[in-house]
């Protein structure tokens, strides 16, 4: 991790291929949970150019802020002049296994897979309910990594921690 002036947050991005479910609820729920510690940002791949409306109803019902919530493609994080990025998370497979573009500042990088709810074909119910369990997967990852002591623990043991919150190991 590079040393952090005192009054800049942690840059992190999510990414996903599509960025209209997993990647936005990530982004929703970094921005609210780790507020004035952590800016979040979510981008794809291979954007769908629009934000999945069961996404934003979740959110939107949940309490949190849908409005600048958009679908945006990765390379707006690559170029000059983009946030200069602290870490990177994969919450799809697709995403993952991708070739990524080069971050400038080599930012730290982890997996976090969560299934894709947008995958889901049922009733209305059954859709919400997708989302709803997705959600509070990765709500529960996002907790776990804004409470850790990012400042005190070495990079080998930020990236053991990280490992174990995407594989479903870490310890509260």
């Amino acid at each position: 991790m590079r040393r952090q002036e005192p009054d800049r947050p942690y840059y992190v991005l999510f990414l996903c291929t599509g960025n209209s479910a997993r990647s936005i609820m990530s982004e929703a729920i970094l921005n609210r949970i780790g507020k004035g510690k952590f800016v979040a940002y979510s981008a794809g791949s291979m954007p769908k150019g629009d934000v999945n409306p069961h996404t934003l109803a979740l959110l939107d019902r949940l309490g949190y802020p849908v409005e600048g919530l958009r679908s945006k493609s990765w390379d707006e994080f690559a170029r000059r002049g983009a946030p200069q990025l602290d870490f990177v998370f994969t919450v799809c497979d697709n995403a993952a296994n991708e070739t990524c573009p080069v971050w400038p500042a080599q930012p730290m990088t982890a997996h976090w897979r969560a299934p894709d709810p947008a995958a889901i074909a049922g009733s209305e119910k059954e859709i919400a309910q997708a989302f709803r369990e997705v959600f509070l997967v990765l709500q529960r990852r996002i907790e776990l990594f804004a409470n850790l002591p990012i400042r005190s623990l070495d990079r080998l043991s930020l990236r053991k921690r990280l490992d174990e919150i995407g594989a479903g190991d870490a310890r509260s």
